[in-house]
């Protein structure tokens, strides 16, 4: 499948683009400015499962994933030429429903649907049946979780990029792992990957100040957070989700200021004035990670057309 239908006058709105079928049957998108000159013709290249998804693991290899991850292809068969990608943080039954709607056979989730052993696909809760449902409608589900999480420019580097921080590091358990290069020669190449990532503003700001930022930029109406800081906040230390693990490792680094997505109520405890603790829920945390799975996917396979879901999959109701 192409990136645009085939059929000849074809308009794509947004990119002014036309499809022409040459006289070879080949498919072609002809771009044209406004005033009707013609600006490029460049051939659609029909782009397999298994490229989107090497192109995923080339980005943020498996050997990334915590030892308790399940990351990877969960679902279906990869040979298939890929239709479209739905890009979501969490696989549900609607998901796979929304997929099918906009003519994807292919899901691209944050956490995986599968991350206990299956004894049985019996539709017997919503993983099973979710199983059975993107089977039947031949949709592959692929999962990059604390792969992503880890990998440079990945998850927490894209929470820092909303934040407008700067001078971006890992913290924390830092490793390295070799996976194939995409040239020609196939030549491996390094990739480094954190637990979390810290930066610093431009300009340092008070803290009520800060907590506000965080509630305008994730689009929260409330967060969780210990005594504001009488300092002002320059160094921040970010971890997506659940990032209580990595409390100590940002007070070891002079943190003015932890950001992550879930933490215990006794985590909170003897940090007053030490480090300004912002909790803002696992899903609003990691809500970016789509436009970074977007950049990944139509930077490695331009010919593959990339959905946001519009299925909001967060479990947790505000009352």
């Amino acid at each position: 499948m192409w990136r645009y239908e085939a059929r000849v006058g074809y308009e794509c709105t947004q990119a002014r683009e036309f499809v022409k079928l040459t006289k070879t049957g080949q498919p072609f998108v002809v771009s044209i400015y406004e005033n009707g000159y013609l600006c490029t013709l460049k051939r659609i290249v029909n782009v397999k499962i298994k490229e989107v998804v090497s192109a995923l693991e080339r980005f943020a290899p498996l050997p990334l994933q915590a030892d308790f991850d399940n990351a990877g292809l969960q679902v279906g068969l990869t040979e298939a030429e890929v239709s479209g990608a739905l890009l979501c943080l969490d696989v549900t039954e609607q998901i796979v429903d929304e997929a099918v709607r906009l003519g994807c056979n292919l899901i691209v989730s944050h956490h995986p649907l599968i991350f206990r052993k299956l004894s049985c696909v019996c539709g017997a809760d919503y993983v099973q049946r979710t199983v059975i449902k993107a089977i039947k409608n031949d949709v592959v589900i692929v999962s990059m979780h604390t792969n992503m999480d880890s990998a440079w420019g990945g998850v927490n580097c894209k929470i820092a990029e909303k934040m407008g921080l700067e001078n971006l590091r890992f913290f924390g358990k830092q490793r390295e792992v070799p996976v194939p290069g995409d040239d020609d020669r196939d030549r491996s190449v390094i990739v480094r990957g954190g637990d979390g990532v810290i930066g610093e503003f431009a300009k340092p700001m008070a803290a009520d100040d800060f907590v506000t930022m965080l509630k305008r930029v994730f689009d929260v109406e409330c967060l969780m957070a210990n005594q504001l800081l009488r300092r002002e906040i320059r160094k921040v230390a970010i971890c997506g989700g659940a990032g209580s693990f990595l409390l100590g490792e940002a007070i070891g680094e002079g943190a003015d200021a932890f950001v992550t997505g879930e933490m215990g109520y006794h985590d909170y405890f003897g940090h007053e004035q030490q480090i300004q603790i912002a909790v803002m829920g696992h899903y609003q945390s990691e809500q970016y990670t789509n436009e970074v799975f977007r950049d990944i996917v139509q930077n490695a396979c331009p010919g593959v057309s990339c959905h946001m879901a519009k299925t909001n999959t967060n479990p947790i109701i505000y009352l």
